[in-house]
């Protein structure tokens, strides 16, 4: 069969979609700007303000939004729970859904997913504009989470509206999440979920470039050490509890460099040099500075490689926190919040990978590359607690992410829009909308 009409077809709407898209741009630029204005990080205000925000944005694109406060406490039973030391118990989650108008519609679905809290800033000196006053600058749009991944929501939706501006129409549901928690628990994703909604498959536009084919496990962990008090005139008679979290610390380091050996390495992580951290994080000790601290705090973040549970992780860990307590004569306590993600595969051969892979070439005109990320994402809820293929594929791995200066490439954003557009037209389906 001559399948030549078939294929100019094709590229005739992938051209249409990347023109589109790049008329676009303005408007991208705007709702960007709009949205990292927005200072949503943990437990502000603001969280409610974004998601607000979001579910104006999804009205404007005719999908009906449903809008709830979810309790957080119910989900504590679920695998993929990961527990919180904040005392806010509601997260409010929304989710946009385009059906088909036509009953005979019969493409595949689809749900975007994406994340709309923010890390904090730092010090906001050290910015050169301020984190939450987006500014442009040589091509690239700067803010507190303007990569991550702020970018990513508002490609997701615009693709959207290139489509609709095109008088195309999706053949499959589609379901546009916007969660809040992502940045330490992900149970925003997973009320969602627990809502009842799913799909044949799910995208979520995180800052890479590349299409994730696996992600790191990742668990929080809060180290608590005794020391003794005394008077700086005999430090001797104390027990510094700050320095014990240092000597506590560097035992770990010693478990980070077990992992990362290759005889230890996943798979899927086999050419990565240092697949592996551990991260002190957060530290907090001692009353006064002429007393020797008697207790410390510090805020761990750990990863590990898919096939290992959270218990095998946190086992692994707490091994090696009691052979190092114990050659030291350090007492101390663990207590476990935030991140208990296990890591996860995607299959490399899926249609979703492949399908999206085939929009990137077609829009970009260069081939996909695919790799593992050495951090975790709410894909995870999807591939293993769902049965949802997932991946995650965006804009690009951005300037400074949770650092100074966090930015992301305009074009970048403006061509996502355009790949995940031709995504959905591919994988979805489109036929002319009844208004077209």
């Amino acid at each position: 069969p001559d399948f030549s009409h078939r294929v100019k077809m094709a590229a005739d709407l992938t051209a249409r979609i990347r023109t589109e898209a790049a008329r676009l741009e303005d408007e991208i630029i705007k709702r960007l700007s709009d949205i990292v204005n927005i200072g949503s990080m943990l437990d502000t205000p603001e969280e409610k303000v974004v998601q607000d925000f979001m579910a104006d944005f999804l009205r404007e694109l005719g999908l009906k939004v449903d809008q709830w406060d979810a309790d957080i406490t119910q989900l504590e039973a679920h695998p993929g729970f990961s527990p919180h030391a904040s005392t806010v118990t509601s997260k409010n989650c929304v989710v946009g859904t385009y059906t088909p108008a036509a009953a005979s519609a019969a493409g595949r679905s689809l749900i975007f997913n994406g994340h709309v809290d923010v890390v904090p800033t730092g010090p906001p000196h050290l910015w050169t504009t301020p984190p939450f006053t987006a500014s442009v600058r040589d091509g690239r749009l700067y803010g507190r989470g303007s990569g991550d991944m702020k970018a990513g929501v508002i490609a997701m939706c615009m693709a959207l509206k290139v489509l609709h501006n095109l008088g195309l129409a999706p053949q499959g549901r589609i379901h546009v999440m916007s969660v809040l928690d992502e940045e330490c628990t992900g149970n925003g994703t997973l009320a969602c979920l627990a809502r009842g909604y799913t799909a044949d498959a799910c995208v979520i536009p995180e800052p890479f470039s590349a299409i994730t084919t696996a992600q790191l496990g990742v668990m929080w962990l809060e180290l608590s050490v005794c020391g003794r008090p005394a008077h700086v005139l005999d430090t001797s008679a104390g027990f510094n509890a700050i320095e014990a979290v240092y000597t506590m610390f560097e035992g770990l380091r010693a478990l980070e460099r077990a992992w990362n050996e290759d005889a230890a390495k996943h798979p899927a992580f086999a050419h990565m040099k240092h697949p592996i951290n551990f991260n002190l994080g957060i530290i907090s000790g001692g009353q006064w500075a002429s007393t020797v601290p008697a207790a410390c705090t510090a805020s761990i973040r750990v990863g590990f490689y898919p096939g290992m549970s959270v218990a095998e992780a946190r086992a692994a860990v707490e091994e090696n926190l009691r052979a190092t307590g114990a050659a030291r004569n350090v007492s101390f306590t663990v207590r476990y919040h935030g991140f208990a993600a296990a890591g996860c595969e995607m299959d490399a051969s899926s249609p979703l990978l492949a399908a999206l892979g085939r929009a990137h070439a077609a829009v970009a005109e260069s081939a996909a590359e695919y790799a593992p990320i050495t951090c975790t994402t709410d894909a995870r809820h999807f591939t293993l607690y769902s049965r949802i293929p997932a991946t995650c594929y965006g804009p690009e791995l951005t300037h400074n992410i949770h650092g100074i200066d966090e930015s992301v490439s305009i074009a970048a954003v403006v061509r996502v829009t355009a790949v995940l557009a031709q995504f959905v037209a591919d994988w979805c389906g489109v036929a002319p909308s009844s208004s077209s």
